[in-house]
């Protein structure tokens, strides 16, 4: 341990991570705004998400400047993706349910979607929503039920929203009074997080 860690620091850190729910995840896939993404990374590390992957096929991954989106970059993993396959099969090798943002007539209301399981909701650009590609793919279609006259929400909005919902859920089960890392894990990332 560092000697200028201070103990009410560390205490801080022992708890935002007993917090971090390992197998609760979102997908970026294709998004372009930087605002966006930062705003998304923001909720993450809000919610307890512990990690955020990168589907980026067609779009630059957007340069992200600023102490904000830096900072909670900082507290949130990132795993990055340059196919279908590697995104697919990483979420599947860790069980989770893989649910796309849609409009379609076969989505369902986020609430009608069990959130404490391992979940990975994939989040679509701002012009063309999820890529078919990834539809054809996933375990069920989510949308966020709107009551007026505009019927979509920005991306990082409908992020919020989705992970309030896993995160009230999560609360509800008591999930976020017992920590998702083993013993072993938890002192590893709680070492990566004091160097940080």
């Amino acid at each position: 341990m560092p000697r200028d860690i201070t103990p009410e620091r560390l205490a801080r850190l022992r708890k935002v991570l007993s917090w971090r729910q390992k197998d609760l995840t979102l997908v970026l896939a294709n998004i372009h705004d930087p605002h966006n993404v930062s705003a998304i990374y923001r909720s993450c590390d809000a919610f307890g998400v512990a990690q955020v992957h990168l589907y980026y096929t067609d779009t630059a991954f957007p340069s992200l400047s600023g102490k904000t989106s830096a900072s909670a970059r900082k507290w949130v993993d990132t795993v990055r993706h340059q196919d279908r396959d590697s995104l697919m099969s990483t979420l599947r090798a860790s069980g989770h349910q893989v649910l796309a943002t849609s409009c379609s007539p076969v989505a369902k209301p986020v609430a009608d979607y069990d959130l404490t399981r391992p979940t990975a909701i994939i989040m679509g650009n701002e012009h063309s929503g999820v890529s078919q590609e990834l539809v054809d793919v996933v375990d069920g279609e989510v949308y966020i039920p709107m009551y007026g006259m505009i019927q979509s929400f920005n991306v990082s909005v409908a992020a919020a929203i989705l992970l309030s919902e896993a995160s009230r859920q999560r609360v509800v089960a008591g999930m976020y009074a017992k920590p998702t890392y083993t013993d072993e894990e938890f002192e590893a990332r709680l070492a990566q997080w004091i160097e940080k």
